[in-house]
């Protein structure tokens, strides 16, 4: 009798999906009879919400740091600001090359953003997702977000960076 068991389960289960897979076959048939179609997922569905959250590591006592987290936080970033006195390890830890450093480092998505990188360029880097392992704004430039002093802008380059420490231009301000 045990073996018939099996089989009796393995009958049952074959006709329940062959029941299930006609009764499928026949409502799609009345839907489409009755003029009706299956929803068509929108576009905007399909896309992912973007990301928003940032998480940035930055000296205690640095106030610039300080003004380029209010700057992404008025441009809608999410930030969680992470103090901490080894800002070495941090870097190192995110791959940012030693010719790229600034002050903080922020981590968004799979992308490292080194230094003052402006909140719209961020925005466009996760809306194209280039190759590359981040965005950094070496050293200080005046003007750049954090860093404003008075009317005085400096010229600098929000450069992409990759795993090798190559570099191109990815915008300029």
């Amino acid at each position: 009798m045990s073996t018939d068991r099996p089989s009796s389960r393995r009958l049952f289960l074959a006709q329940l999906a062959t029941s299930a897979l006609a009764t499928s076959a026949v409502l799609a048939n009345r839907a489409q009879a009755a003029g009706l179609q299956p929803p068509v997922p929108s576009k905007s569905a399909a896309k992912p919400a973007p990301i928003r959250d940032i998480v940035v590591y930055k000296d205690p006592n640095c106030g610039c740091c300080s003004e380029w987290v209010k700057h992404m936080k008025a441009a809608g970033f999410v930030v969680t600001s992470r103090d901490t006195a080894d800002m070495t390890t941090v870097k190192r830890s995110m791959g940012v090359p030693e010719a790229l450093e600034s002050c903080h480092t922020g981590r968004i998505g799979r992308y490292t953003i080194e230094g003052h990188v402006p909140a719209d360029v961020i925005a466009k880097l996760l809306a194209e997702q280039p190759a590359g392992r981040g965005l950094a704004v070496p050293g200080m430039p005046v003007g750049s977000p954090g860093m404003e002093m008075g009317g005085r802008k400096d010229k600098y380059d929000v450069l992409l960076f990759d795993a090798a420490g190559k570099t191109r231009v990815y915008a300029s301000r």
